[in-house]
């Protein structure tokens, strides 16, 4: 049977603003969009990030890839504009949205950039910089293995490319710093843009 498309669907605007929610909050919403190689340590850095926010009471919520398609987008491969909508709607409601996504093509960030941008949402992109060999020893599910003898088709790195960001508003490098340097690099980012606020009387 054929999918319907409704049309019929109005966006139902709310009494509270974005601006209320993050006064409310002490903080203001954006999207921290971390990208890399498969084994940079994206969602290891998410994970601390997150604890560290959390430790200075501000709210956050992480998006990892592998968890995002065990949840929502189930079965399904990366869509820019799918995975856009989750940590936009986050970000919206006043929450620092923390994304782990490989995310390997420009032209889809730009695009997810674009979207959060015509909503008036801000949106970091942090790239978790790692070389290839240095991940492929991380390697913890075996993926690049697997990869490299046929098992695995179509995968970053390996057989498909990954075009890291030109001009990310913060460059990891995780072959050469620690997960907590990289913790204060990204708390230091959003303190520099005014997200960390606090509530004002």
């Amino acid at each position: 049977m054929d999918k319907q498309i409704a049309t019929n669907v109005t966006w139902h605007q709310g009494a509270v603003s974005r601006q209320e929610r993050e006064w409310n909050l002490g903080q203001k919403g954006v999207t921290l969009w971390m990208t890399g190689l498969p084994s940079s340590g994206k969602s290891t850095i998410a994970v601390a990030l997150e604890q560290a926010l959390l430790q200075r009471g501000k709210h956050s919520y992480r998006l990892d890839g592998d968890n995002v398609r065990h949840g929502l987008n189930k079965n399904l491969g990366f869509s820019a504009r799918s995975s856009a909508e989750k940590p936009r709607f986050f970000a919206d409601a006043g929450l620092i949205a923390i994304t782990s996504f490989i995310s390997p093509y420009r032209a889809d960030r730009e695009l997810v950039r674009k979207l959060h941008e015509a909503d008036g949402i801000e949106f970091l992109e942090v790239f978790v910089d790692c070389p290839l060999e240095e991940a492929e020893q991380r390697d913890p599910k075996g993926l690049y293995r697997k990869a490299r003898a046929g098992e695995i088709k179509g995968f970053t790195g390996i057989d498909d490319p990954y075009e890291a960001p030109e001009r990310p508003e913060l460059h990891l490098r995780t072959h050469k710093q620690t997960v907590a340097v990289s913790v204060r690099d990204l708390v230091d980012l959003l303190e520099k843009r005014g997200v960390l606020k606090e509530r004002e009387k």
